[in-house]
C-alpha cells in the first residue's frame, strides 16, 4: 500500500478524538488535536488531505475555525467534514456556505465515516 492520506481530526472531546483515531488509523495517518486554535496553528506548517472538524468546541467552535481555515490561502481548498452531535440546520447551512464538504452526526458508524471520507477525497481529487 502507498502513502497513507493524512487526516487532521479536531474535537475537544478526548473520547471522540480517540474513537476517530481508532476508526481511521489502519487506513489513514491521523493527527488528533483538541481545539480549533491548535488546528489553526498546525495548518500554518502542515497540509492534511482532509480535516474532520467538530462543530461544538470550547473557546473557538468548528464554524469559526472553518471560517479561519477558508481565509488561509494555503488551506482554503482542503476538504472539511464537520462532526456534531446536534442536528442544527442553521449550523449545517452556515458550514456549507463556508465550504464544508460534508457533515456527519455523532455518534457515527465507522463504515459511514470511511464512506464519507472516501467520497469527499474522490470529489476533491485528493
Amino acid at each position: 500500500m502507498g502513502i497513507k492520506r493524512r487526516i487532521l481530526a479536531v474535537d475537544d472531546n478526548s473520547i471522540s478524538l480517540a474513537t476517530i483515531e481508532q476508526a481511521l488509523k489502519d487506513k489513514y495517518e491521523v493527527t488528533p488535536l483538541n481545539s480549533g486554535v491548535r488546528a489553526l496553528q498546525y495548518l500554518k506548517k502542515n497540509r492534511p488531505d482532509l480535516i474532520l472538524l467538530d462543530v461544538r468546541m470550547a473557546s473557538k467552535d468548528g464554524v469559526e475555525t472553518l471560517r479561519e481555515i477558508r481565509e488561509m490561502e494555503e488551506c482554503k481548498d482542503i476538504p472539511v467534514i464537520m462532526l456534531t452531535s446536534q442536528n442544527d440546520k442553521n449550523t449545517v447551512l452556515e458550514s456549507f456556505m463556508l465550504g464544508a464538504d460534508n457533515y456527519i452526526l455523532k455518534p457515527f458508524k465507522t463504515q459511514d465515516l470511511h464512506e464519507r471520507i472516501e467520497n469527499v477525497l474522490r470529489k476533491s481529487g485528493s
